[in-house]
């Protein structure tokens, strides 16, 4: 015998039995795979689902888009300093600094002479806040997305497309 030999003549049977898989292993290996897809896809329909709206394909994209081409106007609207709400009668006060972006509708000085509507339109709304209501992440966000509501209020829709807070301070 030479040394090469790692098994000896008898245990042929035993080498066969290693070397071939049992076959419920590929079954179990081809279930695990096909779960794994199903589960990937779902996740992905999911995704696409909730990131490009209930509109769905090349819609949702699009409109992410600006809505009119050229130079954006941006009118820069006087700081406020408004009065807020508090249950124990210290005073609190908020400054709110901010930009409006011209719609397809409006231009610079459309938009100039309207300003006085538009701070018209945020005074008892900045008034009502609370200090709570400033409290957190998500707070600069309600209230943008309030004062872009009362100006599509005030000067209607098309003739601001959104509002850029430059200042929001609380004292």
């Amino acid at each position: 015998m030479s040394d090469d030999v790692l098994y000896e003549e008898g245990d042929e049977s035993e080498l066969e039995a290693i070397s071939k898989p049992a076959p419920k292993s590929k079954k179990k290996l081809i279930i695990i795979v096909v779960a794994l897809l199903a589960v990937l896809a779902a996740g992905g329909g999911g995704a696409a689902w909730f990131l490009l709206g209930k509109k769905g394909g090349a819609k949702g994209v699009v409109a992410a888009e600006p809505k009119h081409e050229g130079k954006e106007a941006f009118v820069d609207v006087p700081a406020m300093l408004v009065n807020l709400r508090t249950a124990d009668g210290n005073p609190h006060y908020l400054k709110v600094h901010f930009m409006l972006v011209a719609g397809p509708k409006a231009t610079e000085q459309t938009l100039k002479d309207q300003i006085p509507l538009v701070i018209d339109a945020f005074q008892p709304f900045l008034r009502e806040l609370r200090p709570e209501d400033l409290a957190g992440s998500a707070a600069v966000f309600r209230i943008k997305e309030e004062l872009l509501a009362r100006t599509h209020d005030a000067l209607g829709e098309g003739m601001v497309d959104d509002i850029l807070i430059q200042d929001l301070i609380q004292q």
